[in-house]
């Protein structure tokens, strides 16, 4: 079994090719446009448009829903898991290291939230994982409020400037 690389947007090409991933989320604003790493597959490569918010109604920001981490929960159920993930945002620290939890869940349902979380701030000092993103998944996985429990009980990251890519082991057998 492999891992999740989650990474700022200006390191991806970097991190899918020094990795090996075949396949990408990406968590991006709306209008901010980006290309693809070429080794990428296209077909593999799901695009999500969400702000970095916590809760809906803040103008014109789209904050996430249970449609995006439905096709978190989807993707990441299809991924063959022969290389690693790719998974970012803008910066690397809220919306793709929620995503890449869900992903973890969806694809190893039967690990431990707390185990999952510790595994994720060994990882990465700064990840602040988006509360809205963390909330609807642990719904939608049938998780009963453990994977909101763990995050809460290992707050909120190191302040970060964005430049700080760290591979989260899927399940407690990864190296």
């Amino acid at each position: 079994m492999t891992g999740i690389v989650v990474s700022p947007l200006a390191r991806i090409a970097e991190m899918a090719v020094r990795h090996g991933a075949r396949e990408m989320i990406s968590l991006m604003a709306k209008e901010q446009n980006f290309h693809r790493p070429a080794v990428i597959k296209a077909d593999r490569h799901l695009l999500l448009s969400m702000n970095d918010i916590s809760f809906a109604g803040t103008g014109d920001l789209i904050a996430p829903q249970e449609a995006h981490v439905r096709a978190i929960v989807d993707f990441a159920g299809e991924w063959d898991r022969a290389s690693p993930l790719l998974v970012h945002c803008w910066m690397g620290v809220s919306r793709s290291p929620a995503a890449a939890l869900i992903a973890a869940l969806a694809v190893h349902p039967d690990q431990d939230d707390m185990a999952l979380v510790r595994r994720l701030r060994s990882a990465s000092p700064f990840a602040t994982p988006n509360t809205r993103l963390v909330a609807i998944g642990d719904d939608m996985l049938g998780r009963k409020g453990k994977l909101v429990a763990a995050i809460k009980e290992i707050g909120r990251g190191a302040d970060a400037d964005g430049n700080a890519p760290f591979v989260l082991p899927v399940s407690g057998n990864v190296a």
